[in-house]
């Protein structure tokens, strides 16, 4: 792989930092690595090897602030903050160290009003495993939900075929999926990929910019996502859809809301798509069973709800 190579971070707003700290660390499971001098508190996921790849901060609106993605190298980095000038696209470096154990980023504003970064470097925390001989798991694999990486993010906001484009042509990400919209031809919804997940990033077109429809974790398996619901039933937790599975992407999934409203999905599954599939395309009278294969059925929460 080179490139953009997977996401890397994403910052979200919070109405009480203590309590969602609590949240993320207790229920979610998150490890928890850092605060900073803004009142950021920072989190990974257990078996994620960098220092960081959650970030809330206290606000009095919840959503997304920003979210990034890793590249291979510093060159890389260069290179392809020169081709989005070229396509022009205004770029603004943050410097080391504005985040915790983060290098340099790129920031850039898409057209659907989201806040994009690239970075190369990010300190290396390990998954307190070995790196020679070691287990399957450890403790923090075992605490609270506890999901293995950071997935993916699904983005509401206007003009995603603008999105799409910046994503294609320059970033190197190549569509998996889509939803068309009820007149055929409009593309209201795009799973897009830089590897060979399933999906890296997602959009989907409405009219406000800038939202979030979740961020999402990734589970070893069903079974997990179960205990997952369990533990959100324990914690009452409210819980948008699921259990179930997608038809797009084939997911198995939960949705929840953190306590500011959030909307935060724990994952697993799907197939494994390299660059020379041909892109799955849904027709809007099948949404619904792409949506909640199961029950076929569009959720009014999941389509209108968003932070």
């Amino acid at each position: 792989m080179t490139g953009v190579l997977r996401p890397g971070h994403v910052q979200i707003r919070v109405f009480d930092l203590e309590e969602s700290a609590r949240f993320y660390r207790d229920v979610m499971g998150l490890v928890e690595t850092g605060r900073d001098n803004q009142g950021r508190v920072y989190f990974k996921c257990w078996d994620e090897r960098d220092h960081n790849s959650y970030i809330i901060r206290q606000a009095e609106e919840a959503g997304i602030d920003f979210f990034g993605f890793k590249v291979l190298d510093t060159a890389t980095l260069d290179k392809l903050e020169a081709d989005l000038n070229a396509y022009g696209i205004e770029t603004t470096r943050m410097a080391a160290g504005e985040m915790l154990e983060t290098g340099e980023r790129v920031r850039f504003t898409l057209p659907t009003g989201h806040v994009m970064e690239l970075y190369a470097e990010k300190s290396s925390v390990g998954n307190g495993l070995p790196n020679a001989n070691p287990g399957p798991w450890n403790g923090a694999s075992e605490q609270g939900i506890a999901p293995v990486r950071l997935d993916h993010m699904l983005l509401y906001g206007p003009n995603v075929a603008a999105n799409k484009k910046i994503f294609e042509e320059i970033l190197g990400f190549f569509l998996v999926e889509r939803v068309l919209a009820e007149d055929g031809q409009f593309e209201a919804a795009l799973w897009l990929s830089c590897s060979h997940k399933v999906h890296d990033i997602a959009f989907v077109e409405h009219p406000e910019p800038g939202k979030l429809h979740h961020c999402s974790f990734l589970m070893e398996s069903w079974e997990k996502v179960l205990r997952a619901g369990d533990i959100m039933s324990m914690n009452e937790v409210s819980v948008d859809i699921g259990p179930t599975r997608h038809g797009i992407t084939r997911g198995c999934t939960i949705y929840a809301w953190d306590p500011s409203g959030n909307r935060f999905e724990t994952f697993m599954g799907g197939y494994q798509p390299y660059p020379d599939y041909e892109t799955i395309t849904w027709d809007w009278d099948h949404f619904p069973q792409g949506l909640d294969y199961p029950q076929r059925k569009l959720h009014e929460s999941f389509l209108t709800i968003v932070t």
